[in-house]
């Protein structure tokens, strides 16, 4: 919190900064493809992935090049894999609780989570973004009786091009406190792993709006998930 006063006597610059960015952002599409399916070969598994932009493939055009497409393309080569990808722009944790209340109960067995950047842009109090995490993950369970739940840390906003300092400093800040929370959160907890985002965030891994993955970077977060998974299901 020592960063507090700081955040109060930029707050004015801060403002003008998010008004900036937000008239000049390039607003890329969500990719298209398939977000269900199932393929591959051997023991059965079936995976949940839930998110916002970067879940739904945003800084790429085709879901193949994407998180999901990634992730199912590796996981089916150990795996007769059934998956579906339930991700949006914009998502946060509240409004990812909101979409699910009306759900239906599906099983799966593997769920991955990727929330918190929304949450961080859009000023969410640290308790209220833990208070919904926890929510989130009693909500999952209900639904869907997972045996693991994966979830992604949150990425470090502190590192993405489009943001100008000091923003991008206070922004980057509140993304670390919230990840560290959503770890302490998941300490000791059997069936639900905190999964840091230590991706390597050079400007040129990410997409040309200067906020999403591009290509590379999400073939490199399939892989580091996709290798996990294996590891603890084989």
């Amino acid at each position: 919190m020592l960063d507090l006063p700081a955040r109060l006597l930029l707050s004015p610059l801060l403002a003008a900064q998010a008004v900036g960015v937000r008239r000049r952002a390039l607003r890329l599409p969500e990719p298209e493809g398939p977000r269900a399916g199932q393929t591959g070969a051997g023991p059965p598994l079936s995976l949940l992935i839930i998110g916002d932009s970067s879940a739904a493939g945003v800084g790429v055009t085709r879901q193949q090049d994407a998180l999901s497409g990634q992730l199912t393309h590796r996981l089916a080569q150990r795996f007769d894999l059934r998956w579906r990808l339930q991700a949006r722009t914009g998502a946060t944790t509240g409004s990812t609780l909101a979409d699910l209340a009306t759900a239906k109960p599906e099983p799966f067995d593997v769920i991955i989570t990727a929330l918190g950047v929304n949450d961080v842009t859009r000023l969410v109090p640290y308790p209220l973004w833990l208070r919904r995490q926890g929510a989130l993950l009693e909500r999952l369970r209900l639904l869907h009786g997972p045996r693991r739940i994966y979830v992604s840390g949150v990425p470090p906003v502190g590192s993405f091009p489009l943001l100008p300092d000091p923003l991008r400093w206070t922004l980057g800040r509140q993304a670390t406190r919230f990840d560290q929370g959503l770890a302490a959160l998941l300490h000791g907890t059997s069936d639900a792993v905190h999964v840091p985002f230590d991706l390597p965030m050079d400007p040129s891994l990410i997409a040309q709006d200067g906020f999403h993955p591009s290509a590379s970077l999400y073939a490199e977060w399939g892989e580091r998930k996709a290798s996990r998974i294996v590891s603890d299901w084989l």
